[in-house]
């Protein structure tokens, strides 16, 4: 089985791409849909990549996704790595496009991409030694890796109503379960971890299409909306299909570490995750972000093949 991953990519310091992103959308603001951390480079990516290298050697290819940008740091010499532009996946309609819920509607036509691919953005990483049976099953299925979360259908009754309304996130989740609740009659209360996660690229497809009419209202969302559809379509519609096999996670299974949240990293040490992911936010400050890059230096010291 050949694997693959993609990534999602930005540097929001990047001038040219400042200038583009203010002309779209405007400057940054506290907001959970367009502040500064949903594109701030700290070189999250160079760590992934090198835990990529010490814990799954085995990907075949790394494809990342970016707006006419390349890591300064990057060898793009390696056969192993391509970088792939918005034009060469995105219709002209979305672009310029600053709403990652958007493209990964698209990740499918990426050009020479497996059949078998994971998924992550640049912030997702890799703390222990993994393999292609954990992603797929032996029938070839891709794992759907969720937070169990019981009670999720009352909350999202009672939010708006009782609590607090609810952010966009979680707005973009519930229109895409249900979504897949009025085509295959399922609704999946359990979230999706903020991790990487695995696809069937013919799979993804085919879902993508059968979606076509709910998602193509939503492509002119240059910036996050609560109008988007969020990815979990595709993983409650695959476990809906019955071609994708569930998997429930703890904290030891897969870490959202909120870099803003000093505690998180003696809770990260506790648990020894599999999976972690460095979540920046609106509540995060640039002392937060470099204290981040500090702990990456230390967990992966040494430079990876994918490097200058």
């Amino acid at each position: 089985m050949e694997v693959d991953l993609v990534y999602l990519w930005v540097d929001g310091s990047d001038p040219k791409w400042m200038a583009k992103k203010k002309a779209c959308t405007g400057e940054f603001t506290d907001t959970e849909e367009n502040c500064e951390g949903r594109y701030a480079d700290h070189d999250e990516l160079k760590y992934s990549l090198r835990s990529v290298e010490k814990y799954a050697p085995w990907i075949r290819r790394i494809f990342i996704v970016t707006d006419n940008q390349t890591p300064q740091w990057l060898d793009l010499s390696n056969p192993k790595i391509r970088i792939v532009d918005h034009s060469e996946i995105l219709p002209e309609i979305c672009r310029p496009c600053f709403n990652s819920s958007v493209i990964e509607h698209f990740i499918y036509r990426i050009p020479d991409l497996s059949e078998y691919f994971l998924y992550g953005n640049d912030d997702m990483l890799l703390n222990q030694k993994v393999t292609p049976e954990m992603f797929f099953d032996k029938d070839s299925l891709p794992v759907v890796r969720l937070n169990r979360k019981y009670f999720r259908r009352l909350y999202f009754f009672l939010k708006g109503r009782v609590l607090h309304p609810l952010k966009n996130h979680n707005k973009t989740v519930l229109t895409a379960a249900r979504l897949v609740k009025r085509r295959y009659g399922v609704f999946y209360t359990g979230k999706i971890h903020h991790n990487i996660d695995a696809y069937r690229r013919s799979f993804l497809k085919e879902t993508r299409e059968m979606f076509d009419r709910e998602i193509s209202v939503t492509l002119t969302n240059h910036m996050r909306a609560d109008s988007d559809i969020e990815r979990c379509l595709y993983s409650y519609a695959f476990l809906a299909q019955k071609r994708a096999r569930l998997q429930y996670v703890t904290q030891r299974t897969s870490f959202k570490f909120n870099i803003h949240d000093r505690k998180n990293y003696a809770k990260f040490e506790r648990y020894n995750p599999v999976f972690f992911c460095m979540n920046d936010s609106q509540y995060a400050t640039n002392e937060d972000r470099e204290r981040t890059i500090e702990y990456l230096s230390r967990l992966f010291p040494d430079k990876s093949q994918f490097e200058k």
